[in-house]
């Protein structure tokens, strides 16, 4: 998740926020190929163009709720379809005010448009993106004159996007602030067969405060993990995580610079890949429910390294769509919620287990244990292409900034 401060900006590490809207984190990392495509280690990482032969995602659109979509960049043209504006801004969902829901379409989405050097893709490229514009909690009450709060506007957005063609939500921002009708929201979109991805938030390293709507039962929160399969130091620990994905050392275009190339890292970018990776099983399995579909995420994850099924850091595991899609396994029963967090309500799609039949484990010991995903082949992540500071002679700029977003007066 990026995050934004129109008080300051500043470049380097993220500091953490007293609570809030928070948005993905971005550091400044020398280029160090020759195009974006070969920056994105992690396609490589999770052999995309391996998956692409199996499917790209296409009959599966995802809603995007977030600051719009600039749908007019080349990268994500003919991608985008209608959705919907719940700001007061200028423009409408196609518009991006921040710059934030344009770089998560364009993960999740992306079509390589800029041209061989200067292209960027996303990991499901077949997916169509419905972008759902809410407001900016740092200008409410003083610019956009919209008057909902945080838990309000997103409820609202989940439910439009539950009534919608779209299957998968992915909503890269969290506030502590919650509410009744958020949760409410949540259950409706589950209703309605929908599949919701969320981020946990970027503080783990500080206050590390629970964040909705990734807490909320139902939603399927999302940590990041860097390059080594470490979760990453901001990435926020506790049992609202469920799945990890790759969070740092992202690059993908953006609107935030003269290059139009950002270099991001957070729980937003691994968000936006865990929707795409949901999108391309979705894909290839068309008639699967939303349980099917994540049960199969659940099973297919890698597990942490300590040999435990789930950890606060790592959740589940790093997802693998590869794995989810040539050996999915069996994906159970279609009206069951595979994730225990549902166990105790009264919807009668919740399931006391998460994949294998066991309930979740208390809260863990706390140690930042790292994953094993992707080495399947013995291969590390590294040898992939990432190599960070010890390559030399860039050619393209990658531009970045850090910014933090905090809710405006009236947040519950």
């Amino acid at each position: 998740m990026r995050t934004r401060s129109k008080q300051a900006r500043r470049r380097g590490p993220v500091v953490p926020a007293m609570a809030g809207v928070l948005l993905a984190s971005v550091a400044v990392t020398p280029a160090h190929a020759d195009t974006i495509r070969s920056r994105q280690w992690y396609l490589d990482a999770m052999q995309a163009q391996q998956m692409w032969k199996t499917s790209t995602g296409k009959g599966v659109t995802v809603a995007l709720i977030d600051s719009g979509v600039q749908a007019d960049i080349p990268d994500l043209q003919g991608q985008i379809v209608a959705g919907k504006d719940f700001s007061k801004r200028a423009g409408d969902e196609r518009t991006d005010y921040d710059g934030h829901g344009t770089t998560m379409a364009v993960l999740i989405a992306g079509t390589g448009g800029r041209g061989a050097t200067n292209g960027s893709y996303g990991l499901a490229p077949g997916a169509k993106i419905m972008p759902i514009r809410v407001p900016d909690f740092v200008e409410r009450n003083r610019t956009d004159g919209n008057q909902d709060d945080f838990a309000t506007s997103t409820a609202k957005a989940i439910r439009l996007a539950a009534d919608s063609d779209a299957k998968v939500i992915n909503i890269s921002l969290g506030s502590t602030a919650h509410s009744q009708q958020l949760t409410d929201s949540v259950d409706y979109a589950l209703s309605k067969g929908k599949l919701i991805f969320a981020a946990v938030g970027n503080t783990g390293d500080a206050l590390n405060e629970v964040e909705y709507p990734a807490a909320i039962p139902g939603v399927v929160g999302v940590g990041a993990i860097d390059s080594a399969v470490n979760a990453t130091k901001e990435s926020q620990h506790g049992p609202q995580v469920d799945l990890v994905a790759p969070g740092a050392g992202i690059v993908a275009a953006c609107l935030e610079s003269s290059t139009k190339v950002c270099e991001t890292r957070g729980t937003s970018d691994a968000t936006a890949l865990a929707s795409a990776s949901a999108a391309l099983i979705w894909s290839k399995h068309p008639s699967w429910t939303n349980n099917q579909v994540l049960r199969v995420m659940l099973n297919t994850a890698s597990k942490p390294k300590s040999g435990k099924n789930r950890t606060d850091y790592l959740g589940y595991g790093a997802v693998r769509p590869r794995i989810a899609l040539t050996n999915p396994g069996d994906p159970g029963p279609a009206d069951k919620y595979p994730l225990p967090d549902l166990a105790g309500s009264n919807s009668p799609s919740s399931d006391a287990s998460a994949s294998t039949g066991t309930a979740a484990p208390a809260k863990d010991d706390g140690s930042a244990a790292a994953a094993s995903a992707y080495k399947e082949d013995g291969t590390s992540w590294v040898a992939l292409g990432i190599g960070g500071a010890v390559l030399l002679g860039a050619t393209i700029a990658v531009a970045a900034v850090v910014r933090r977003r905090r809710p405006g007066p009236g947040a519950v």
